[in-house]
């Protein structure tokens, strides 16, 4: 008569809680050292800029965003300004009807100080003076479309949430155009606002 099998004992608790922790503790720090950050997938925001894009360049424009900061000094023209000179307000009809979602551009634009000329290779910075509506909107960002020898910039501001509000209706901003993102030549560049807008020629070299 065969001998009855031995049954099989159980590792002890501690060997178990020792081996998930040898495998777990290494595999979570690999996972968050190398782990790429990324922005958080929005269906809505994501398509509507996916469209935006295919359409502006259905339409021949390129986009640049611009770097807007707000200058602690007040806006002063320089020797070397540019002279500027009123345009109508609003974004050119062809723009407006690509984009998927216009911007909220400031009220007027109402002084500009921009060196006149510019190396291709060398950004682009220059300050505009513009009026807000009221005091529930605030800088969102400034974005560039090119096509052609034309250039159209557009301030973007959001309204504020809640009790929030602006120290005041006017606004000096500080916008840089990146190195090497417009070629040499001669363009016509205009700040958008929503009643009056300011427009000077710039030389690329």
């Amino acid at each position: 008569m065969s001998a009855a099998p031995k049954s099989r004992q159980p590792w002890p608790m501690k060997w178990v809680v020792l081996a998930i922790l040898v495998v777990i503790v290494p595999f979570t720090y690999l996972t968050l050292h190398y782990r790429k950050a990324s922005p958080a997938f929005r269906p809505y925001e994501d398509m509507q800029q996916r469209a935006n894009v295919v359409r502006l360049l259905s339409a021949g424009y390129q986009r640049i965003p611009l770097p807007a900061e707000r200058p602690a000094d007040p806006l002063a023209g320089a020797p070397t300004s540019a002279t500027s000179a009123p345009a109508p307000g609003g974004l050119p009809a062809e723009l407006k009807s690509t984009l998927v979602q216009a911007p909220l551009l400031p009220t007027d634009i109402t002084r500009v100080s921009a060196p006149p000329q510019v190396s291709a290779l060398l950004p682009y910075s220059f300050r505009f003076a513009c009026t807000l509506p009221d005091h529930k909107r605030q800088l969102a960002g400034a974005d560039l479309y090119l096509k052609g020898e034309e250039i159209v910039i557009a301030p973007d501001y959001e309204k504020l949430s809640g009790q929030l509000m602006a120290r005041s209706t006017d606004n000096v901003i500080q916008l840089t155009v990146p190195a090497g993102a417009l070629k040499p030549g001669s363009y016509r560049v205009t700040i958008a606002g929503q009643q009056s807008s300011r427009t000077w020629t710039l030389q690329v070299k």
